[in-house]
Parts: structure tokens; C-alpha cells; sequence
């Protein structure tokens, strides 16, 4: 799993903009509880160089994220990002064009409050709770009117609105990062007092307070609130990490002049399983096992342990493993081919702890790099064997991947198998999409962060994937998009994979049959569209 969204926990629009009767100011006007968020710019509205504004408070559940982390939910910083999510509101009203926001933490306190009214700003701060362009909670005043914030690069970010119906995506990393280590006292760390969103301040109208404003009106930006009703535009913090892991079990490769140095490399896991779940060794995260390489006739290790390079190319026959995440352990090197013979022409894999044996892998069998007369242009047929046709949203599934060439013809002399081999996809990312409005859910990960790439082993391609990111009631669908060298980019494949969300607790566990082509290594037809 590499996406986990954090809802926010408070939110609320303040403003200074005049009443109807532009008489008087909705200063001490409240909105915490609208199902919408605003933000604007109105000049010389009341006067000839009037100056009304709008700006959006929002917080989200630090605590939360600081706990996920400590139980291993997310990875530690510098492996993960975190992006601001807030999702454009259609409105009737004019839509400001060209104009950047600006998304910066507060550096006050400030509670959310009862109020609704948008229109008239007639709900105040009843019973002395909320905050307001005056207060930021009940009768404490912000240090400034309309909110304080801090500057520094590492706090404050900005994002261009060209059209002006964009939602809002902003890596905010380097702040939520600070967020989490407030507890510990680190240096450079903030509490969490949420943000401050507003026009950047050359957007925001020229008063007293701000010389270097516009004199003209950017009216107006609405966001969906925490409180909207429709589940996938609420406010979201979404984490998002490369959990890929790639064991080349399946796709072993000798080192070659002919590939550059890193594709040489090999990675094999370790996995630790106690009772059915993943523990560390002996219970201490400090604890690697040491991996020995080993020739083979069959499955059984033979000989002595073969020498092969580790990643920083130094000649070794032992090798430390790494520690990937609890229970989890990853050892990269490259081998030659003189590790193997003819009458040897497997690889073993033996994992030591303290000079003791405490796992024998399966056999590997390597394979050369070589090359092709031809550029080919890969057509596959994929399948989803162990896709069910409904889930629960408490549930969290391993999602596997049947991949074949398309045109595939054995003969004869193919050795018949009871689960016919898979082609592993080194680079393959997924999609999900509601299927009700075609409304992509999760895209493509391919960037930087990579958080939708699957995974494989010696099985195939996998991923993880937390249904409770999904709306229940509703139908979604998979496609899924691999990188072909041919093309050089990645290429969408023409089939949608179906699975509906459950409100209830997971009882029914049928792969779906839905129509469309049976691709299965059992003979079952997968819920599956050609599109």
C-alpha cells in the first residue's frame, strides 16, 4: 500500500468582506461548519479602494500521521510525500482567472466553530467558539486580522491557477514533516496549527496593510469543505510512497558489458513470517540476516559459497542483508556466470543469522542478456486471478497480475504445467476509477514519488491496496499501464478489471464473472472489460 489519505479535522472560511448593505463588515462572521470553503479578492467595492477578503483555515490529523509512522503504516521521512488536496466547487458567481494561491502554516491556534452562512456572514461566533477574521478563538484575538502564518520556504508554498477551476495539489512535505517532529523537540519543527490558504499577497487587493496589492478583484475560489457529502472532494493530506518491491527471484539476470551497471544488480528478499505475520529477527530491528550464494543441480545447495559482487562492485561470498520494513529483508548484487555450470546450472540462496542457517530460498535460474534483431511491440493479454467481486472497506488486499504474451502459441512440446508461467512487467503502474462517472479515484503513479507501481516476484506482479480509500455502494475499476522501451513511454492496456465496495463486513469471497475473456491459469473467467 502506498497511498493513505488523512482527512481534515477542522476548517473554516474567514473574512472581512461588507454585509449587504456594504455598510458593515462580516468580521465576526463564522463558517466552520459549510460544506464549502472560500477564498477571494474584492477591490473598491464599498469605495473607490475598498478592500474585502476571504481566506481558508484547515487542519488535519498530525497525530495520526506521527502514529502511522511509529507503527510502520507509512515510512520514515525522506521515503514518503505528502500532498494538499483540496477540490475545486462549481459555482454560479464569477471565476477568477490567472491568480496564484498561497498555502502557508498558521502560527496560531484557532478553533473551527458552528457557523453556516456564507451569504449574509449572519452566524458569529455564538457561545464564544470559532474563529473569525477577529478572533481565532472566541474572545483570543490573532496576533494579526484575517490570520497569522509563517514565510519561510519550508512553510509557505504557492500554486498558479491558470483557468481558475484547478484543484489544489501542493507538495507540503517539508511542513508536515515538521508537524510530526514537534513532539520530539527537533530543531526547526512547528506544532500544528493547520493552514492559512489565501491569494498570494500581489493578488490580494492593495489596502493599508498590503501597498504591494492589486487594484483589481479576483472573486471567487470555492474549495469543498470537510463537511461536503461527496467522499472523494473532501480535504485530504494523501501520503504517498514507492512501495514497490521488486525481487528478482523470477527474472535473474548475469552481469554484462553490454548493460549499464545498475541493470546488473539483483535484488532477492527475505520475508520473516511468526504466527502469519511479518516479525523482525528475534524481535530486534537492528537484526540483518547474511546471505550466501550457492550452486545447484536441483534445489539444494552444493558446494561452497560462490563469490558475486555487491552493489558497490567489491568481490564478497557473504553479503548483509538490508532491513525493508518489519520482517522484511533485501540483499542486492550481481553474479557472473562462471557461478554456475553446466552440471550446476542453478543458484541457491542461503540465509544465515549468527553463523547459523535460518532459510534456503528456491532455486534461481539465471539468465544472459542478449540481443534482438528486431524492436518488438509487446501486445500482452492480462488477467486478475484472485480479484473478488466485492470487498469491504475495512479490508486491505494483495492484488495479483496474470500476464502472457498475446500472441503466445505453444506447441506440442511445450511441458504441460499446472499454473502456466507469468511474464513479469519490471515497470508496470495501475489506475482505479468509480465506474458510475468514470471519475479517476487513484492515477497513474508514474512521477516521481512512483506510489501505483507494482511490485513482482517469482509469482508475478503485484500490489497492496486499502479499500478504504473507496466510497462504499459504488462499482470501481483497474487498468493498469506498462512501460515498453519500444515506445519509450508507458502504454495503457485495453482491459478494466471491476470490483464494488461493500459497506458491511467481507463475506463473500467469489471471484467475480463479469463478462469478458478468460485468461486465467485455473480456467476461471475474471471480471474483466476489453476497452
Amino acid at each position: 500500500m502506498a497511498i493513505k489519505r488523512y482527512f481534515a479535522d477542522a476548517d473554516n472560511t474567514i473574512t472581512n468582506a461588507f454585509e449587504e448593505n456594504l455598510e458593515t463588515r462580516g468580521t465576526g462572521s463564522n463558517m466552520g461548519q459549510s460544506d464549502i470553503l472560500e477564498v477571494f479578492s474584492v477591490y473598491a467595492q464599498q469605495s473607490s479602494a475598498s478592500s474585502e477578503l476571504a481566506r481558508t483555515l484547515i487542519q488535519f490529523p498530525v497525530s495520526t500521521i506521527s502514529s502511522d509512522r511509529t507503527a510502520g503504516t507509512i515510512p520514515a521521512s525522506g521515503s514518503v510525500s505528502f500532498i494538499l488536496k483540496l477540490y475545486n466547487a462549481e459555482h454560479s458567481r464569477t471565476l477568477p482567472r490567472d491568480y496564484y494561491l498561497t498555502v502557508a502554516a498558521a502560527s496560531e491556534t484557532w478553533e473551527e466553530g458552528r457557523g453556516l452562512d456564507m451569504e449574509n456572514y449572519s452566524d458569529l461566533t455564538y457561545d464564544n467558539i470559532g474563529s473569525n477574521w477577529v478572533k481565532r478563538a472566541g474572545s483570543t484575538s490573532w496576533t494579526t486580522e484575517g490570520g497569522n502564518w509563517y514565510t519561510d520556504a519550508s512553510s509557505s508554498f504557492t500554486q498558479r491557477f491558470e483557468i481558475g477551476n484547478e484543484n489544489l495539489e501542493i507538495d507540503v512535505t517539508t511542513l508536515v514533516e515538521q508537524w510530526v517532529n514537534s513532539d520530539g523537540n527537533v530543531l526547526g519543527s512547528k506544532t500544528n496549527n493547520g493552514f492559512v490558504i489565501k491569494l498570494s499577497a500581489s493578488y490580494e487587493a492593495t489596502s493599508s496593510t498590503n501597498l504591494a496589492g492589486t487594484n483589481k478583484s479576483y472573486y471567487t475560489k470555492k474549495f469543498f469543505a470537510r463537511s461536503s457529502e461527496f467522499f472523494f472532494d473532501r480535504p485530504a493530506i494523501e501520503a504517498r510512497w514507492d512501495s514497490a518491491r521488486r525481487d528478482n527471484r523470477g527474472n535473474f539476470f548475469f552481469s554484462s558489458s553490454i548493460a549499464p551497471a545498475g541493470d546488473n544488480l539483483n535484488s532477492l528478499f527475505m520475508y520473516n513470517y511468526i504466527r502469519g505475520r511479518l516479525r523482525d529477527l528475534g524481535g530486534v530491528s537492528t537484526q540483518v540476516p547474511v546471505l550466501n550464494l550457492y550452486y545447484s543441480s536441483a534445489s539444494v545447495p552444493e558446494g561452497t559459497a560462490q563469490y558475486f559482487r555487491n552493489s558497490s562492485n567489491t568481490e564478497v561470498n557473504y553479503l548483509s542483508a538490508s532491513r525493508v520494513s518489519e520482517g522484511v529483508y533485501k540483499a542486492v548484487f550481481s553474479a557472473t556466470s562462471s557461478t554456475v555450470t553446466s552440471t550446476y546450472p542453478y543458484l541457491v540462496d542461503v540465509w544465515t543469522l549468527s553463523g547459523s542457517q535460518i532459510h534456503t530460498g528456491s532455486a534461481i535460474t539465471p539468465e544472459s542478456h542478449s540481443f534482438y534483431n528486431n524492436n518488438p511491440d509487446s501486445k500482452y493479454v492480462v488477467s486478475m486471478p484472485n480479484l473478488k467481486s466485492s470487498y469491504s472497506t475495512d479490508e486491505t488486499e494483495r492484488l495479483r497480475l496474470y500476464v502472457r504474451n498475446k500472441n503466445w502459441s505453444p506447441n506440442i512440446y511445450n511441458k504441460a504445467q499446472s499454473t502456466p508461467e507469468t511474464l513479469l512487467i519490471e515497470s508496470a503502474s495501475y489506475q482505479i476509477v468509480r465506474l458510475s462517472d468514470h471519475r479517476i479515484v487513484i492515477p497513474f503513479g508514474t512521477g516521481s514519488e512512483n506510489h501505483t507501481l507494482l511490485s513482482y516476484d517469482n509469482v508475478g506482479n503485484y500490489f497492496d491496496i486499502d479499500m478504504g480509500l473507496f466510497e462504499s455502494g459504488y462499482s470501481y475499476g483497474i487498468k493498469y499501464s506498462f512501460y515498453e522501451d519500444s515506445v519509450a513511454s508507458y502504454r495503457e492496456q485495453p482491459y478494466l478489471f471491476k470490483f464494488k465496495i461493500d459497506g458491511n463486513p467481507q463475506v463473500n469471497n467469489e471471484v467475480s464473472t463479469n463478462s469478458g475473456e478468460s485468461n486465467g491459469s485455473n480456467g476461471t473467467t475474471y471480471s474483466f472489460t476489453r476497452i
